[in-house]
C-alpha cells in the first residue's frame, strides 16, 4: 500500500505530530509513504531519513499553481490513497484531482481515493468552496466520535465517516526523563504544580484555567499553575494574570521542546478547552502517569474516564474547574490511583500502533475504489 500525505501547516502543533506518527508508523508495518509539506514548516524539519518528501505550500485555499504541482506529483508517484491532514490540504488535493491527476494516476490504475483527516470539532463551513472540496472526499477519518457526529450533523453521509482515535508513542514517553519543573521555573520546591499544555488560542480555554487558579489560591496559596505554549492570546492571558494578582502563582513559560519531561514534573494536568477534537496532550499526560481534570468539550470525555482516570467538568466554568483541581491536589492517594488507571487506559486504547492499524484498514477498504470525482459528473 502506498499513501501520499499532505499537511500544509508551517507551525508545529498536535496535528503535525500526528502526521509524523502516522507516516512513520505506516512505514514500520511495511507501507510506502510520501509526504507533501510546507517547505519552511516544522514538520519538514522533523521527518525521518528515508521518507519521500515533496515541499509544496499553497498560498491560499484556492492556489491553482499548488494544485497543478500536486497533480504532477500524484501522476508521477501513483499513490493508492491520499490523506489530506488539514482543510487547505483537502482543497489542494481536490484541485489536483480535478486538474488532471484524477484521470489515471498510474497506467492501468484508477486515481487514488481521497481521505480527509478531521481533528477539530468545528462545523464545516457552509460556503460553496467548502461544499465543493468536501464533495471530493471519499472518506473522512475523525479523530473522535464527537467529531464524527458533528460531520454527520453537517450533512456528511455516515458511511463516509470513520472514527480513528489518535494515538501516542507510549514507549517513547516512558523513556523520556522527567524535568524538575520547580527548578527550571524557579518555583517553591514543595508547591503543588498544576499544568496545561496547549496553543494560546481562544478555544483552548486558558482564561478559565487562570480564573480557576484565582479561586484555588484563595484556599491553597501554595499551589502553582503553569501554562505551556505560545499563541495569539499571550498578551491577553498575561493581562488576566496581572488583573487577578497571580504573578507569583501562574506562569506562561512559552513553548518548550522538552514538554513531555515537563508534564512528568507536574502533579496534576488540566485540559480547560471550550472545544476540542480529542486532546492528545491529555493522552501524553496519561502516559506520563498524571491524573486529568478536563472539560466535557468535544472528544475529551472519550479520553478521560470521569471518576476513573480524572474528573470531567463543564467548559467555561471556572468554579467547577477549581473545585476539581482542589479535590485532586488535596487527595494524593486518589490522584495517584487515577494516574495509574490513566496509564493503563492509554496503553490499552490509545497507542500509535492501534491508530496506524486502524488507518491501514481504512486504506485497504478504499484502495481501488473509483474516486468520488469520477462518478460525480
Amino acid at each position: 500500500m502506498f499513501s501520499l500525505h499532505i499537511d500544509t501547516a508551517r507551525s508545529w502543533r498536535g496535528g503535525q505530530n500526528q502526521v509524523l506518527l502516522t507516516v512513520n508508523g505506516l512505514r514500520a508495518i511495511g507501507h510506502r509513504t510520501a509526504l507533501v509539506a510546507h517547505p519552511d514548516g516544522e514538520l519538514r524539519k522533523r521527518v525521518s531519513e528515508g521518507l519521500e518528501l515533496i515541499p509544496i505550500a499553497p498560498r491560499s485555499e484556492v492556489d491553482l499553481t499548488a494544485g497543478w504541482r500536486l497533480a504532477r506529483v500524484i501522476r508521477r508517484l501513483g499513490p493508492d490513497v491520499i490523506q489530506a491532514h488539514d482543510p487547505h490540504a483537502v482543497a489542494m488535493a481536490g484541485m489536483a484531482l480535478s486538474l488532471g491527476a484524477a484521470s489515471r494516476s498510474r497506467e492501468g490504475r484508477r486515481s487514488p481515493a481521497l481521505i480527509a483527516t478531521r481533528r477539530v470539532d468545528f462545523h464545516l463551513k457552509p460556503n460553496a468552496l467548502s461544499r465543493w472540496k468536501y464533495r471530493q472526499v471519499d472518506c473522512f477519518i475523525a479523530a473522535s466520535e464527537a467529531i464524527r457526529q458533528m460531520l454527520i450533523g453537517d450533512g456528511i453521509e455516515p458511511a463516509r465517516v470513520v472514527t480513528v482515535h489518535e494515538g501516542i508513542d507510549v514507549d517513547r514517553i516512558d523513556a523520556t526523563p522527567a524535568v524538575n519543573v520547580h527548578e527550571a521555573l524557579w518555583l517553591p520546591h514543595h508547591a503543588p504544580l498544576v499544568g496545561n499544555v496547549a496553543a494560546l488560542v481562544p478555544h483552548k480555554g486558558q482564561r478559565y484555567f487562570i480564573e480557576a487558579a484565582h479561586l484555588v489560591v484563595q484556599k491553597m496559596p501554595d499551589v502553582r499553575f503553569v501554562i505551556f505554549g505560545e499563541g495569539e492570546l499571550r498578551e491577553h492571558l498575561e493581562h488576566l494574570v496581572r488583573e487577578h494578582h497571580l504573578e507569583k502563582h501562574v506562569l506562561l513559560p512559552g513553548f518548550r521542546t522538552d514538554i513531555i519531561g515537563c508534564i512528568k514534573g507536574l502533579d496534576l494536568f488540566v485540559m480547560s478547552s471550550v472545544t476540542e477534537g480529542l486532546g492528545t496532550s491529555s493522552l501524553d499526560a496519561m502516559a506520563c502517569r498524571k491524573a486529568i481534570v478536563g472539560t466535557s468539550a468535544g472528544g475529551i470525555p472519550e479520553v478521560v474516564a470521569h471518576g476513573r482516570t480524572g474528573l470531567i467538568v463543564p467548559p467555561r466554568d471556572p468554579q467547577s474547574l477549581a473545585d476539581a483541581i482542589l479535590q485532586l491536589v488535596r487527595d494524593e492517594r486518589l490522584r495517584q490511583h487515577m494516574a495509574d488507571a490513566g496509564y493503563a487506559r492509554v496503553r490499552e486504547q490509545f497507542t500509535v500502533e492501534r491508530m496506524v492499524a486502524e488507518t491501514a484498514a481504512v486504506y485497504a477498504r478504499l484502495a481501488g475504489r473509483p474516486h468520488m470525482a469520477e462518478f460525480r459528473t
